[in-house]
């Protein structure tokens, strides 16, 4: 008798603690709590998480670099044979005196002034004064020629000697009136060596058979001129 409760003892127990585990085991775990300062802590971390995501996912504005093309370097001269370059232009002559420095002025008609009265067919001898107005002396072989009108069957003058600088020369020219009447007009300049015309352009004007008294002509034609100081 006293063993069979006994174990209706036993048998309750066991029930009771299977009971009790099965109930226990719907028990809600406690939530944490954290504090107010673990709470800002966690914030900040979070926020700096984000802002390190958009920075890696947003483009950036930043251009592109513009990459520099290569200095561009001259072909070097390839020597062809002849005259080595010495820095003057090619083709270009070097002289010493130039038509620059040549010059010319009209100082005086020493014979037959501008519109003297002449015979047709009359000779006479034209002089003017002039003056080496340039830098350069005149050499000999310069050429005192007609340059336009009526040269009056005169020839060109050649310059015996060289004039120097700032001198005065006589140039004479014999020439003929021409038979028909009216005013004549001959134009005349000097050219130097190389037939470049320089200085004032002089003239010579008469009236062929104009009514009046021809002039008289009594000046002997100089077979070369003489260059006065």
């Amino acid at each position: 008798m006293l063993k069979n409760r006994l174990m209706t003892v036993k048998i309750l127990l066991a029930a009771a603690a299977i009971l009790l585990a099965a109930c226990g085991g719907n028990v809600p775990e406690a939530t944490p709590t954290f504090s107010v300062d673990q709470i800002q802590t966690q914030a900040v971390s979070t926020f700096s998480s984000s802002l390190t995501l958009t920075a890696i996912v947003a483009p950036s504005n930043t251009p592109l670099a513009t990459p520099t093309p290569p200095a561009t370097i001259p072909p070097l001269v390839t020597s062809t044979g002849g005259t080595p370059f010495t820095g003057s232009t090619p083709g270009v002559p070097v002289s010493g005196a130039t038509a620059s420095c040549y010059g010319l002025t009209f100082v005086s008609d020493v014979t037959i002034p501008d519109n003297t009265p002449m015979n047709p067919g009359k000779s006479f001898t034209k002089t003017w004064k002039v003056q080496n107005s340039g830098s350069c002396a005149w050499e000999a072989g310069f050429k005192f020629q007609s340059t336009g009108g009526d040269a009056m069957g005169a020839s060109a003058f050649t310059l015996p000697a060289s004039v120097a600088s700032g001198a005065t020369y006589d140039i004479s020219v014999s020439m003929t009136a021409p038979n028909a009447s009216g005013t004549v007009r001959g134009n005349w300049r000097m050219s130097n060596a190389t037939g470049q015309f320089f200085g004032d352009e002089v003239f010579v004007v008469i009236n062929v058979g104009g009514g009046g008294a021809a002039a008289t002509d009594t000046s002997e034609p100089a077979a070369t001129a003489t260059p006065t100081q």
